[in-house]
């Protein structure tokens, strides 16, 4: 069975994940809506914005199956119950702020497109559920806690860059802010909880003098991927960085614009300036 997670090993304090930049749609997907408005959902081409990383000595992760087949930035327990013919058996989240985004259809497995379009027109088994956690889940996490923990022995301090894309304007299921303009970059700590105050703004403070325009924990704060392997106290640093697509990319066709060169470079200052610096200090 071809896998569906990639990881490559780094030596600095550094890690870098895309869990939703792929584009491998498995045989047992069996969704119903269109293919090209499902990949609208994909952070397209993210991997390859930052391919540069490996040999910068940053450890990196990514997952090949799609965001919609399974989002690898939500807890397992962010079920939606409705996709089932059957009693999930599982413990189920009961946060309302969490269950605020299974409503939308944005859960573990999602029900609807980021325009409200069902994906599926058959009903989940449990069985294919756990499968998908089981495959897709577990090895990526699992990917993502062994590079932030080997990062964190060999420096003693770890820095996490959960890296995301974003439409220019939100969806009408994408967020609770449908039609809402993003800014170029949206940095993310779920308000100063996963990352160091004065490093997420030192990112932020980075990409402005790089003349982008930058907004704090709005409207994405972070999820899963950072609330689960930060621990500042630890000087265990997880952020996540959403970047407008309208920047490097045609968001009907996918295609990579001329704007992809320029960004990939302001990319790489941001990584050069993570490298040189010890959150331990600031």
């Amino acid at each position: 069975m071809t896998s569906l997670v990639s990881s490559s090993p780094g030596t600095s304090p550094l890690v870098l994940d895309s869990p939703h930049s792929g584009t491998r749609y498995p045989a047992d997907f069996g969704f119903a809506c269109d293919l090209p408005r499902l990949r609208r959902a994909e952070d397209t081409h993210v991997e390859k914005l930052y391919d540069f990383a490996a040999d910068l000595g940053v450890a990196w992760i990514e997952a090949h199956f799609p965001r919609s087949y399974l989002d690898a930035n939500r807890n397992i327990t962010e079920i939606d119950t409705t996709l089932f013919a059957e009693a999930w058996p599982d413990p189920v989240e009961t946060d309302p702020q969490v269950l605020s985004k299974v409503r939308l259809g944005k859960g573990l497995i999602w029900r609807m497109t980021d325009d409200g379009i069902p994906i599926y027109e058959r009903q989940l088994s449990v069985a294919e559920v756990r499968e998908r956690i089981d495959r897709c889940w577990r090895p990526y996490h699992a990917a993502v806690a062994a590079a932030i923990e080997a990062a964190h022995a060999r420096h003693g301090y770890s820095i996490h860059l959960n890296c995301h894309s974003m439409p220019a304007v939100a969806s009408s299921h994408a967020t609770e802010f449908p039609g809402e303009a993003h800014a170029d970059f949206v940095i993310g700590n779920r308000d100063e909880s996963t990352a160091s105050r004065h490093l997420s703004l030192q990112i932020c403070e980075h990409l402005t003098d790089l003349g982008y325009s930058v907004s704090y924990n709005h409207p994405y704060k972070g999820v899963e991927l950072v609330r689960r392997h930060s621990d500042p106290a630890r000087h265990r640093h997880s952020i996540q960085v959403e970047i407008n697509r309208k920047l490097y990319m045609n968001e009907e066709t996918l295609e990579i614009t001329e704007g992809f060169a320029a960004l990939q470079k302001s990319l790489q200052s941001l990584v050069a300036l993570l490298l040189q610096t010890d959150p331990r200090a600031l």
